[in-house]
């Protein structure tokens, strides 16, 4: 997810902050009625972006982080706790195997395109396990340059973006089930809001599975983040760790196993799937002109080979094994 650190340039003609103001709130009310779809709300964000822009843009970060970690939180009550074990047991092979084999391969990519080490590293584990969020992780144990990180948070942003749209489509056209889906979603899409927005348009055991599998998925930042120190040689820095995932396994437990709960259930997630479709209008709409605009050539087609090589090896395994 796109750090809120840049700041957009100036649109032509100039921005009007009270315009900007009013086309902003008519958008994100419009995020909560059916109207718009996940994929339509980040489109949505994107044009505004780049148009009218973010009046409230020093708060969206932090308030992007939170409603994405209580719509998962949320999403959790809905889920079955035994289907989701199993889900998480099964991704994990797949996610051990695609996170050894993609930071090897960044690797090898990052010295053939020479492409600055750091930067190289930051793509590398934003396409292994979860985006932005990786990247905010590691950028903060290598003590990255602003540029190093900028560069890498928009080679993954524009990606998930494009993915976010087109894995529907695929997986529809490739007759994958359900549970196939999620687990492809949960590998090869990069962020948490878009591997859930993608899996939520696919169907709701498409959704438990990718979100299951993901959160597993993200748990790796931990020790990613420790051999990235070792392998630096950084002296080791406070890992963030993603605590709101115990809060989805417990919401999993209570939504499973507490009955009287049972005719809350339905309010509550669909109103975590319309935080959901908020919070990706904001990433949208919080996405820095400056940060895509810095992308160079050769990161980006760093990228490009990675998510291609992940997508492709995923759905390889999950149409051969599953």
């Amino acid at each position: 997810m796109p750090e809120d650190n840049l700041e957009n340039t100036q649109s032509f003609p100039e921005r009007n902050p009270l315009i900007s103001k009013i086309v902003f709130i008519v958008s994100a009310v419009l995020c909560l009625t059916p109207l718009l779809s996940p994929p339509k709300a980040l489109a949505l964000g994107l044009i505004l972006a780049q148009t009218t822009g973010h009046p409230f843009r020093q708060y969206n970060y932090q308030a992007t982080q939170i409603l994405l970690q209580v719509s998962v939180v949320g999403l959790g009550f809905g889920m079955n706790c035994i289907a989701a074990i199993h889900a998480g047991k099964e991704g994990i092979l797949f996610s051990a195997v695609s996170i050894l084999t993609t930071l090897l391969l960044g690797y090898v990519l990052g010295r053939a395109l020479k492409i600055e080490p750091k930067t190289s590293h930051l793509i590398s584990s934003g396409t292994a396990i979860c985006g932005g969020s990786a990247i905010a992780a590691i950028s903060k144990v290598l003590n990255t340059e602003e540029k190093q990180t900028s560069v890498a948070l928009g080679t993954v942003f524009i990606l998930n973006s494009i993915a976010l749209f087109i894995f529907p489509l695929i997986g529809h056209a490739l007759n994958l089930s359900q549970h196939q889906f999620g687990i492809w979603a949960a590998i090869a899409i990069h962020d948490t809001s878009s591997v859930v927005g993608a899996s939520s348009k696919y169907g709701p055991e498409a959704l438990q599975v990718a979100t299951t599998v993901k959160l597993v998925r993200a748990l790796w930042i931990v020790p990613l983040a420790i051999a990235t120190s070792i392998i630096f040689r950084k002296r080791p820095s406070k890992i963030k760790i993603p605590y709101f995932i115990i809060y989805f396994i417990i919401a999993m437990i209570i939504g499973t196993y507490v009955s009287f709960i049972s005719p809350a259930i339905p309010y509550i997630t669909a109103t975590a799937k319309i935080g959901l479709t908020l919070t990706l209008f904001l990433i949208g709409v919080g996405s820095s002109y400056k940060m895509l605009k810095s992308v160079g050539y050769k990161p980006l087609l760093q990228g490009i080979i990675l998510w291609i090589f992940v997508s492709l090896t995923a759905l390889w395994a999950v149409e051969k094994i599953l």
